[in-house]
């Protein structure tokens, strides 16, 4: 139980940094803050283990995890802009 809750606020930890990082406004509560987190570090996790830099079974670092969170940050910035809607809307 411990451990999760310790993932949840290592996930916050790292939403909030990758949030401060980027610039501009987004709009996303507290939860939304923390998955972004966790998924962050999931895809640094997956980046790092890809370049070789982990080896299997081991968590990422601080800092891939705020890479990864950052690049989450970034495709979902691209996914709710306008623009974004309007190349889906073309393919449909």
């Amino acid at each position: 139980m411990l451990h999760m809750i310790g993932h949840m606020i290592f996930g916050l930890v790292i939403g909030l940094l990758a949030r401060a990082v980027m610039p501009g406004r987004q709009h996303m509560g507290l939860i939304m803050t923390m998955l972004l987190g966790l998924v962050g570090a999931w895809v640094g996790g997956l980046i790092g283990r890809a370049v070789g830099m982990y080896p299997p079974g081991h968590p990422a670092g601080f800092l891939m995890a705020l890479l990864g969170a950052v690049a989450v940050l970034l495709l979902y910035s691209w996914a709710v802009s306008s623009s974004a809607a309007l190349i889906l809307l073309q393919f449909t």
